[in-house]
């Protein structure tokens, strides 16, 4: 059948749209995953403590998380376009800040303020996709918009394994300058403006209380494995338990709420969201512990640990398209649950391949493994929130996606930390128990804390006893592999418990469309 030029154009007009928002997105996720291989250099340029290095990395997803909801619902009401344009523009100083911050302060001043950046960008562009999309079309542009957007997470560390080769550590934060301009640019000229958008007022004050509840629960899960902050960690704890009944409290009275229960409360959507924070959890955790295990057990540079990801991010761009189709053939419980087996074998791959010597093929194939299952799980993950909530709620549906990433990113590296740095001064102690007493003599209490402390402590206590560096240093290899072995065998269990929760509960094909069409009728009348 022939196109006519107008919807030969309109189909253009379409893709440069669409090429916009991933764009747009691609800024926020690059933006996340960044910092980490430089984290070694800004400790060393700043004589930084462990909370301090701790806030560098966790304050970018503590901005995003903890606003997403909120911002999301100020681009339903007050225009999506304008809060993307804000925040893509607000992430071009927060980027320069960062890279030429002269104290530690400032840099994590600078981290929180582009997440709060990518927590205007970042969930509008999926509910733009949602808005300008339907069907199979709708579909398929989530599947680009997730699995570009996931691969390109994935590429944040081989760029900055890259530049820290040449350049300090401020570049890894302003690489993103240039892209964030072009995506202005693109954002300005090809978003349309006023797509489905509410008039109903924003609950502002459910707003600052989600910002508190997630700010404050993100912080607590990633102090967990921070040596001495059991009283900081409760106060949080505390704080955020509090803010969560206020929260729900409201959300179930106002007349329009923040967050609407009623709506998560949908089958579709909650199991949706639990399914996409394990699944993305899983990826974060993977790069988390992947990062430290090549660097610290095979001795790979930062620049080959950061191609070491590669297989993970091809495949993910390569399978979100397949993704799409499989959700349109066989349903979002079947692809999710194909994606959930994916992740699965890669974490096996792992917790049964990844020991001291082994070749570079055992690294990628773990790798790829979770690439393919990010990429079939999170196009059903993201399209399940859109598909299950009112046009003018996609504000809330597109918040939740991104929480996904953040939350489930922050709760699976956090868990992973705390079990690898448990695991570790568990083998060390032990090891040190074992040795004759003539050996035990030599090692002063003193000595023995800052061993168990790290790889990079053991490594310091290496150099200064050249004479038994050898020994040393393979006694933390090994302690570090044990320590791995209880954070791979936690993101097992997460990844049986979520592929659990998706197999008794996520709906069959057929059922998921009646039950979306009953959504969809609901949602007319109301």
């Amino acid at each position: 059948m022939d196109v006519t030029p107008t919807s030969k154009k309109k189909t253009e007009t379409g893709m440069i749209t669409l090429a916009t928002l991933i764009l747009v997105a691609a800024v926020a996720n690059l933006n996340l995953s960044v910092a980490n291989v430089a984290l070694p250099s800004i400790g060393l340029a700043f004589d930084a403590s462990q909370v301090q290095i701790n806030m560098v990395a966790v304050g970018y997803s503590l901005g995003l998380a903890a606003s997403v909801l909120w911002f999301g619902a100020l681009g339903d009401h007050h225009g999506r376009k304008m809060m993307l344009i804000i925040g893509t523009l607000l992430a071009m100083p927060a980027s320069i800040i960062a890279g030429l911050a002269p104290s530690v302060e400032i840099l994590i001043f600078a981290r929180i303020l582009g997440g709060l950046a990518a927590g205007m960008a970042f969930p509008t562009t999926l509910a733009l996709i949602a808005a300008l999309w339907s069907g199979p079309k709708r579909t398929r542009a989530i599947a680009l918009w997730s699995g570009i957007g996931a691969a390109i997470a994935a590429l944040g560390p081989l760029l900055s394994g890259y530049l820290l080769t040449f350049t300090d550590w401020g570049a890894v934060f302003r690489i993103t300058l240039p892209l964030a301009l072009v995506a202005l640019i693109m954002a300005i000229k090809y978003i349309p403006a006023h797509i489905n958008e509410t008039e109903a007022p924003v609950d502002n004050i459910g707003g600052l209380l989600s910002l508190l509840l997630l700010g404050t629960l993100i912080l607590a899960i990633n102090f967990a494995p921070v040596p001495d902050s059991g009283a900081l960690i409760i106060s949080l704890i505390i704080i955020a338990v509090a803010t969560g009944i206020l929260f729900i409290r409201r959300e179930r009275r106002v007349q329009n709420p923040l967050y609407d229960l009623k709506v998560a409360s949908r089958k579709i959507f909650w199991v949706a969201a639990s399914a996409g924070i394990i699944v993305f959890g899983a990826l974060m955790g993977a790069m988390y512990i992947g990062q430290q295990f090549l660097q610290n057990v095979l001795g790979y540079s930062t620049l080959d640990a950061g191609i070491s990801i590669l297989p993970g991010a091809i495949c993910m761009i390569l399978v979100a398209p397949q993704s799409a189709k499989l959700v349109e053939s066989h349903g979002s419980r079947f692809t999710l649950l194909a994606g959930y087996l994916f992740c699965l074998l890669g974490f096996l791959t792992m917790l049964l391949l990844w020991q001291d010597h082994i070749p570079y093929w055992k690294v990628g194939l773990a790798y790829a493994l979770v690439g393919v299952g990010v990429g079939l799980a999170g196009t059903p993950a993201s399209h399940s929130l859109t598909g299950s909530v009112p046009v003018e709620r996609e504000g809330m549906a597109s918040g939740t996606a991104d929480l996904q990433r953040d939350f489930g990113g922050a709760i699976m590296t956090s868990i992973f930390g705390a079990l690898l740095t448990a695991g570790y001064a568990k083998s060390v102690a032990s090891q040190i128990s074992d040795l004759p007493a003539s050996a035990q003599q030599q090692i002063t209490s003193g000595m023995e804390v800052t061993l168990q402390k790290s790889f990079s402590s053991a490594a310091a206590i290496a150099q200064q006893n050249p004479q038994y560096s050898a020994q040393i240093i393979a006694s933390a290899k090994y302690s570090f592999l044990a320590g791995g072995d209880w954070a791979y065998f936690a993101g097992i269990l997460a990844i049986l418990m979520g592929a659990a929760i998706v197999y008794f509960k996520f709906p069959k094909k057929d059922e998921e469309k009646q039950l979306l069409a009953r959504y969809h009728e609901t949602d007319l009348k109301e």
